[in-house]
């Protein structure tokens, strides 16, 4: 992604900075003031995701939103960390470094797994942990054999990103993209979506990530995450099952779930009000 694209016009971007933080240079959306709550986006997302969020948060908190290493407007120092552990090994470094004392997380899918395990690195602290639609299960059966391998040899492939954006980065198939979420979301949206994917560095970002990610560590970590939780569950996710968020919060202390009605994987670009509310009623 070219930060001086004139035709982007990027959500919020008057609150974005950039912070070089090694191995990475991270792009950083920073505003309001107060307690601060750190967003993190799920696989193949980007700031843009809390574009609606992001204002009205900022009303009462101060709001720190990150682009993942390679993903969005974050340049990847390494593609070789990309790991749920080293992802989150980086990210609590920059938290360390910049002095953030964060009072919660809102994490969007796989954001939520990094959330979690920056919990169990103790570089939150007592934070809180706001989970949307959490993906917090490994596919299951063969696909949980053979899926991984493939992202994995995908990722190997030079030229994987390049086909991959040729052949889905029209606005058609980010429609169908988008719709097999089980969401419906604005013409502004999609457009910033179509942008990503037809983005090659973003998509091979995304590619190495999906290669490397595996849940089994955290998943069996979870009875020690003693940070409250609470997971926002779309009951039209049609990307990650809502049950995944409820199996997982049985296995933590401190963890309950809240169910959305109507809203699919991107519930809060669907009904950043309703999420909104939900959030403060938790952070308050």
């Amino acid at each position: 992604m070219h930060w001086d694209d004139p035709d982007l016009n990027w959500p919020n971007a008057s609150a974005s900075r950039f912070i070089s933080e090694r191995p990475h240079r991270w792009h950083v959306q920073d505003v309001g003031s107060g307690p601060i709550l750190l967003l993190i986006h799920g696989a193949g997302g980007a700031t843009h995701t809390w574009r609606s969020l992001i204002p009205t948060l900022a009303k009462t908190h101060r709001v720190v939103a990150l682009d993942l290493p390679g993903q969005g407007f974050s340049k990847a120092g390494t593609r070789h960390r990309s790991s749920l552990d080293l992802m989150s090994e980086d990210i609590g470094r920059l938290i360390d470094a910049q002095g953030w004392e964060i009072d919660t997380v809102i994490a969007h899918s796989a954001g939520s797994a990094i959330a979690l395990k920056l919990a169990l690195n103790g570089d939150i602290g007592s934070a809180k942990v706001i989970g949307i639609n959490p993906a917090l299960a490994n596919f299951k059966g063969l696909a949980g054999v053979l899926f991984p391998m493939f992202a994995k040899l995908l990722s190997l492939n030079p030229f994987t990103a390049n086909v991959f954006v040729a052949t889905s980065g029209s606005e058609s198939s980010v429609k169908r993209l988008i719709e097999g979420t089980g969401s419906v979301i604005d013409d502004e949206g999609m457009r910033l979506y179509t942008a990503l994917i037809s983005d090659r560095n973003h998509v091979d970002a995304t590619l190495a990530m999906m290669a490397h990610w595996s849940l089994d560590g955290l998943v069996a970590d979870l009875p020690n995450v003693r940070n409250q939780v609470l997971f926002l569950i779309g009951e039209n996710d049609k990307a990650v099952p809502p049950d995944t968020g409820e199996t997982a919060a049985k296995k933590m202390p401190n963890a309950s779930t809240v169910r959305l009605p109507n809203l699919g994987h991107l519930a809060h670009e669907e009904d950043p009000e309703g999420t909104h509310a939900a959030i403060l009623n938790f952070v308050k």
